[in-house]
This record gives structure tokens, C-alpha cells and sequence, in this order.
């Protein structure tokens, strides 16, 4: 969010409309600090998660900032500080439009290489981002770039910036080749500028960290994360809600390497801080008890992991209300934990209710929604409902080549679903192809996940040998081994 309070002139009618009052002109014009105080105030309440204060506070803002006129530096400020409440809990439709008419009052009132109008196209590229629109928001985060670098000199922070901007944007294409040395770049930069200790810099530590870790290079990744962590404990204390996120993402990569015992100390720091910090109520708590459950859950812990994921699922209806996206990510988890103990009766309502959620707030075709009939088929292929199962798996396929390309590992992991189906009611003439093809996919990605091609040519080879093509299949697991033997 910006902060700027750069004042702008006021605009002189003979009527103005300002906070739905109609004001003569004789009358005294919006007060600036009124303005600034309803911002300020709704600033604090949205770091708080408290939304529906701050979305009053922020809306008042806006009323009052309309009064200052169009060209006036403010209204867009309170925009995009609304918008960004709007994005925080996830309802975007709502905060799209704001987002638009900031960008367009920037470009009217400052011209089109401003780099203020470069900070709006950053907010949109970001809103885009979030939904998994990248091909919207690729070319706002360049065109932002461009702004940044020609007002501002290739070096400045805000280049630094927006590199990270896009080289995040890569990495969730899984382009790691192009997203690398734009966060190489946005991190010489900064601790050029910066210093080497400065709490920016661990930012973009961590965004690199991040490639690393989704690459499986994990030597890379933990002295990165590392390094973060310290920067933000030296600079902001031992218990700023930042220091939580570098403990969570610590965390995080231990986990991914079965290090419970590294990551499990971590989690319950996260967790400690935010509580402290935030508050038991904070919808950022909600997260650092999510992680600690999913971490009780992959090691089969589900006793401890189970009051954790309600403990969440109860702050995020609290905090963000009954339909927000958040809410459908911890209905998810904890169905999945019902579908680990058996408890598939459990578990059905909750995927039902998480796709709903999901389709209402994010649009029937987001890859979130994919990842949802994912789930939910795979409790009917649990139960052996066949016929219920196959339309999710199509369906999530249908979205995932259509949001994400025909090549991407999601959808490999849709194919190799949808495959499964087939095989377990003999149907292997419908099978084979997808695995093919799920196998082609994950062979040819960039940054090879080699443990998901053994994966692949095991689930391939179960095919072959089940329609008594041994010689094939041999061939198949032989690869499989192979890699296996060589993976650390």
C-alpha cells in the first residue's frame, strides 16, 4: 500500500458530493484531516486483521478523498489502500475495479511513465497474480519495470522491486530459467542500496530461497533462508510477526525433506511469535497453526493435527467470514485428515463446502478449483464411485490445461489421476495415453522433478505389467530404480 500525502488541489464546483452529503458551495470543503485519520486508523485495523473496521474506515477514506477531486494525489491512494483490504481477504472482484480506476486517475493526472502509475501497475499485476491470471499480469509487472527503471535509474530499490515482482510471477510459471537472474539482479541491487542488513534484503533472500526450494535444490535454498532469518532477527527483534515468516519457511523446507524433528521447533516459534504479536484471533495465527498441522499430518500425527486445523478453520470464519478462500483451505486440510483416519463421511460435506467457497470466490475455471474436485474425487474413488469421480478428475484437467498450458505438472498430476480411474475398473485402453502423456510432461519440465518422472514410469509400468506386457514394464521400472539410486 502506498502512503504517500502528497495533497493535491481541491476541486472547486458549485456542487460537490463528498461521503454521500451534498455540499453547497459555500460550504466548508472535506477537512484533509479527516481524510488522513480514517486512513490512518483503517490502516491499522487491516494490519490487525480487523477487516470490517477497516473496511469502513477505508471507504470513509475514499468519500472523503473524492471531494479533493480527481487529480488529487489522495483519491488514489485510498483506492488502492481499499482495493488492497479487498485483495487481503481475498475478494476480487471487489478490489479489481478500485485497482483500475487508481491506475487511471495516475495515468490521467501524472502521464503514463510516472512512477506512481508504475506502483499501480504493480497492485494489478499483483491482484492478476494472486488469481493465477498470469498471462494479465506478466505484462503489468513489465511494463512497471520499464517505468521504474527509465525514472528512476537501473539500481533503485524499486527495480528491485518489481524484478522480484516478475521473477516471482516466473517461478509460479515454472520458468525458474528467466525468474533466477531477475531475483540474482533484485538482490545485488539491494544490498547495494541497502546494506546488507536490511530487512529488504531478507525479502529478496527469501524470494530466492523460494525458487530454490520449489526446484528441490535445498542446499541452495537453507543458507538463504538463513541468512533472512538472521537479518530479520537482528533488525526487527526476536518476536516481529516478519521473523514468523522466516521461521515458517525455514520450516517449510525441512519439512519437504523429512527433517520433522528441524522443522517442527520452527513451526511452534512461528506460532508463539504471532500469538504474541497478533493476537489469538489473527487471521495470520490461523496460518502458523496450519502449518503445524499439516507437519503433525505428514507424520501421521493426526491426533495433534486435528485441533489445529479446527482451531484455524474457527479464526479464519471469524476473522475473514464463512466464504472466504482461507476457509477453504483449512476445510481442505481437514478433510483430508478425515480421509486419512478413515472418516470419509466426514470428510465429504467439508470438500463440498471448500469447492463452493472456491467456485463462488474465485471463479469456476481457477486452478484452486482443479485442486478441489481433485480432492473430492479422490474420496469417490475411495469409496469405489467410480462414476462420481471421473467428471471431477475431467474437470480438473479441463481447468488446469486451460489455466496453466497443456504441459504444465499439474496437469501431468491430473492425467496420472484421471489414468488411476481407468486402471482400477480394467479400462486400460483409456488409461495408457494419459499416462503417456503424464509421463512426457514431467520428462521434459524445466527444473525435473526426477522423483515425480519414477513416479510416472512406476505408474506406467503397473499399467503394462497388469496387461501382461512385462518386457516393457521391466524396462519402465529399471528406469525408475535408477533414478531413485541416484537421487540424494
Amino acid at each position: 500500500m502506498s502512503n504517500q500525502r502528497t495533497p493535491g488541489a481541491f476541486v472547486r464546483a458549485a456542487v460537490l458530493v463528498c461521503g454521500g452529503l451534498i455540499l453547497s458551495a459555500s460550504a466548508t470543503r472535506a477537512d484533509p484531516t479527516v481524510w488522513e485519520s480514517c486512513e490512518d486508523a483503517g490502516r491499522k485495523a487491516l494490519k490487525a486483521g480487523r477487516y470490517a473496521e477497516a473496511e469502513k474506515l477505508l471507504k470513509q477514506a475514499v468519500a472523503e478523498a473524492e471531494c479533493f477531486g480527481p487529480a488529487d494525489a489522495r483519491l488514489a491512494i485510498s483506492l488502492n489502500n481499499l482495493a488492497a483490504m479487498y485483495d487481503s481477504q481475498g475478494t476480487y472482484d471487489q478490489s479489481e475495479p478500485l485497482h483500475k480506476r487508481a491506475l487511471a486517475l495516475r495515468e490521467q493526472a501524472l502521464g503514463a511513465d510516472h512512477p506512481d502509475v508504475a506502483n499501480s501497475l504493480n497492485n494489478l499485476a499483483a491482484l492478476y497474480h494472486a488469481q493465477r491470471k498470469y498471462e494479465q499480469a506478466e505484462p503489468l509487472f513489465e511494463r512497471a519495470l520499464a517505468i521504474r527503471e527509465k525514472a528512476l535509474g537501473a539500481d533503485h530499490p524499486d527495480v528491485a522491486n518489481s524484478l522480484n515482482n516478475l521473477g516471482a510471477l516466473y517461478r509460479a510459471q515454472r520458468k525458474y530459467d528467466e525468474a533466477e537472474p531477475l531475483l540474482k539482479r533484485a538482490l545485488a541491487i539491494l544490498e547495494k542500496t541497502r546494506g546488507a542488513e536490511h530487512p529488504d534484503l531478507a525479502s529478496s533472500l527469501n524470494n530466492l530461497a523460494v525458487l530454490y526450494h520449489t526446484q528441490g535444490k535445498y542446499d541452495q535454498a537453507e543458507p538463504l533462508y538463513k541468512r533472512a532469518l538472521a537479518i530479520r532477527e537482528q533488525a526487527l527483534g526476536a518476536d516481529h510477526p516478519d521473523v514468523a515468516s522466516s521461521s515458517d519457511n525455514l520450516a517449510a523446507l525441512y519439512r519437504a525433506q523429512g527433517k520433522y524433528d528441524q522443522a517442527e521447533p520452527l513451526y511452534k516459534r512461528a506460532l508463539a511469535i504471532r500469538e504474541q504479536s497478533l493476537g489469538a484471533e489473527h487471521p495470520d495465527l490461523a496460518s502458523s497453526l496450519n502449518n503445524l498441522a499439516v507437519l503433525y499430518h505428514t507424520q501421521g500425527k493426526c491426533d495433534q493435527a486435528e485441533p489445529l486445523y479446527k482451531r484455524a478453520l474457527a479464526i479464519r470464519e471469524q476473522a475473514l467470514g464463512a466464504n472466504h478462500p482461507d476457509v477453504a483451505n483449512s476445510l481442505n486440510g481437514l478433510a483430508v485428515l478425515n480421509c486419512t483416519q478413515g472418516k470419509l463421511d466426514q470428510a465429504e460435506p467439508l470438500l463440498k463446502r471448500a469447492l463452493t467457497i472456491r467456485e463462488q470466490a474465485l471463479g469456476p475455471d481457477h486452478p484452486d478449483v482443479a485442486s478441489n474436485s481433485d480432492n473430492l474425487a479422490a474420496l469417490y474413488r475411495a469409496q469405489r464411485k467410480y462414476d462420481q469421480a471421473e467428471p471431477l478428475y475431467k474437470r480438473a484437467l479441463a481447468i488446469r490445461e486451460q489455466a496453466l498450458g497443456p504441459d504444465h505438472l499439474d496437469v501431468a498430476n491430473s492425467l496420472n489421476n484421471l489414468a488411476n480411474v481407468y486402471s482400477v475398473q480394467g479400462q486400460y485402453d483409456q488409461a495408457e495415453p494419459l499416462l503417456k502423456r503424464a509421463l512426457t510432461i514431467r520428462e521434459k519440465a524445466p527444473g525435473m522433478d526426477h522423483a515425480a518422472v519414477a513416479t510416472a514410469l512406476e505408474n506406467y509400468a503397473t499399467l503394462l505389467e497388469r496387461t501382461n506386457r512385462r518386457g516393457e514394464a521391466e524396462k519402465l521400472r529399471a528406469q525408475a530404480d535408477k533414478i531413485r539410486v541416484a537421487q540424494p
